[in-house]
């Protein structure tokens, strides 16, 4: 961990692969201090469908860091961080039966930024204070996976299984896992890891903010 600074907004970096329970995480971690944090999410920085690479049978591969514009998360990282309102399209995951909205981000005195390749680029690296890797077994993640395609996204089973075998997995282990070195923590979202790192997490950050507890209550 680099020495927390005092003149900035703390940054937090948060990585795991596919299904490994980021989102919930973040949800729990951040709901007792409301305003007090942003989240910058890499999910929202998607290349446009016809953008996309495609593998060798010609299926569009979503989990490429070139799959998402990691220039223009980079700078709304920056502009944040120097004090800026941050505006973006949400990214729909090609759900065309879905408006977009306008997603707003503003500074607050922690900014978290999270994403699959989050510690891969390290641009995005550099600026992080404090970084958190989310570890599941492969079981618990394909599952997740499977449930959140299929429910949220409509996706086919034959094409949630294709794309876990041959454009998550290999994502992981390439360009997610060997960086789980750089974590100052790792949370493993097994069993009973999730919670305590959960709770390490929400009394840092209730220190940091001027809370008693992580409750979001002021001192």
């Amino acid at each position: 961990m680099t020495a927390i600074p005092t003149d900035r907004p703390l940054v937090i970096g948060i990585v795991g692969g596919s299904g490994s329970g980021k989102t919930t995480f973040l949800r729990k971690l951040t709901a007792p201090f409301k305003d007090q944090i942003t989240v910058l999410s890499m999910d929202d920085y998607y290349r446009p469908r016809e953008e996309q690479p495609v593998d060798a049978e010609g299926i569009k591969n979503f989990d490429l860091p070139e799959s998402f514009d990691m220039d223009a998360f980079t700078r709304d990282i920056h502009r944040l961080l120097s004090g800026e309102t941050v505006t973006r399209p949400e990214y729909t995951f090609n759900n065309a039966l879905a408006t977009p909205r306008t997603l707003t981000f503003r500074p607050a005195p922690v900014l978290i930024v999270e994403g699959i390749f989050a510690f891969y680029v390290e641009a995005v690296r550099r600026l992080m204070d404090v970084k958190l890797f989310i570890r599941a077994h492969e079981t618990l993640k394909v599952i997740r996976r499977i449930r959140r395609d299929r429910i949220e996204r409509n996706y086919p089973l034959d094409d949630v299984i294709y794309r876990y075998e041959h454009h998550v997995l290999p994502t992981y282990h390439k360009y997610i896992e060997p960086y789980m070195t750089e974590a100052d923590l790792v949370i493993n979202n097994n069993t009973s890891g999730f919670d305590s790192g959960l709770a390490v997490m929400q009394g840092f950050l209730a220190s940091r903010l001027g809370t008693t507890d992580s409750s979001g209550k002021r001192e």
